[in-house]
């Protein structure tokens, strides 16, 4: 198994009881050591998590029906770990999203062992089909409709994710999608997803992911869109409410940029009126407020960090009068202009470390 885990079977075994324990107990620490942990001489059943609660924010899909938080886990460089690294606080991350009601989990193949990390700890925590996976096929073929590297990519997650079948299948960032898109259309009838869907994180592209949308043949989109980058709102968020497409949003914290523009800026007083108690509720409450989204992707290795953006699901939404005088405040303060100018996890260059930095850090040097 990728995860790390203790080397001697009967340490797995005390390991795995101790964290299942845990996660099914709804203890505030991290994952129980095998150190700690009480002995067992034989597998207990992991245990479910508790339904969705019913007092967290919620939305409804309106083409299947389906009730999802608020919030979702994104995995993008977060969980991307070169094979040996430590992943138990990643593990802990999502023990926390999962106590809290959280569901949504959003990965792709492209996201270097993301979806490993995410499989073998939703398999650990018993957990596995009581995700609501969203995935992604980054797919060109050998020749045109071929479908043979998409079919190996859809087969290798399944591996990974330890799932036959998923609830989301997106077209990554418009890759080959006139190609991409019939054939998850194929997969959907014959079982191996449920909904259909494309994705991208730049603005550029916010008029061709709307293209799709009119013509009715997505059930779900993903696009960035946060309270320092609006432009979907015109576009995207607009097509997708006319056509009761489910919208996913990348970036709401703009990759750690958001936290790095205000600084050490207090919240304004009326943050208070909704129960945010932090900056990252504040900027997650604000793009769940939007009325056509349906779920913000927020992304962290961090556990604290995972429990001040897991109580945004509580409290109220601003109407659009509150939403006003929030972009109004951030506008105001020293610095939130230049967001768009920072670098992508500005504080956080050095931790994230995997598989995709690896590789970069490698063409850069042979170029």
């Amino acid at each position: 198994m990728a995860f790390m885990l203790p080397q001697t079977a009967a340490a797995r075994r005390a390991f795995l009881r101790g964290g299942l324990a845990l996660a099914a107990t709804g203890a505030t620490h991290g994952v129980v050591s095998a150190q700690t942990a009480a002995p067992s001489t034989q597998p207990s059943a992991p245990p479910r998590f508790p339904a969705q609660p019913p007092d967290i924010l919620s939305k409804r899909i309106q083409r299947t029906g389906d009730v999802v938080p608020a919030l979702g886990l994104g995995t993008f460089l977060t969980f991307d770990q070169l094979p040996g690294a430590p992943r138990a606080e990643l593990f802990e991350v999502i023990c926390h999203y999962l106590r809290a009601g959280v569901r949504v989990v959003d990965t792709s193949p492209l996201y270097g062992s993301a979806e490993v990390t995410v499989g073998d700890a939703a398999s650990a925590l018993g957990a596995t089909d009581q995700l609501f996976l969203a995935n992604k096929i980054w797919s060109t073929g050998a020749f045109l409709a071929d479908e043979g590297q998409a079919r190996r990519s859809l087969e290798e997650s399944q591996l990974r994710l330890w799932r036959r079948g998923f609830d989301l299948m997106q077209c990554h960032s418009l890759v080959n999608v006139d190609v991409v898109l019939p054939l998850m259309a194929a997969w959907k009838k014959e079982g191996l997803i449920r909904m259909v869907g494309v994705t991208h994180h730049e603005n550029d592209y916010h008029e061709v992911l709307a293209k799709w949308i009119r013509r009715g043949v997505v059930d779900a989109v993903q696009v960035n869109y946060s309270i320092a980058n609006r432009a979907a709102e015109s576009t995207v968020l607009r097509a997708a409410q006319e056509a009761g497409v489910a919208v996913f949003i990348n970036m709401p914290l703009e990759k750690g940029r958001l936290h790095k523009a205000i600084g050490q800026s207090p919240l304004p007083a009326f943050a208070g009126e909704l129960g945010i108690q932090n900056w990252a509720q504040y900027f997650l409450k604000f793009v769940m407020s939007h009325p056509a989204v349906t779920c913000c992707l927020s992304a962290t290795a961090n556990p604290a960090h995972a429990l001040e953006n897991i109580g945004a699901l509580r409290g109220p939404l601003p109407d659009a009068a509150l939403r006003a005088r929030m972009v109004q405040y951030v506008e105001g303060l020293p610095g939130f202009a230049q967001v768009q100018t920072l670098p992508w996890y500005p504080d956080k260059q050095s931790q994230y470390q995997g598989l995709i930095r690896r590789a970069q850090a490698a063409l850069r040097a042979r170029q």
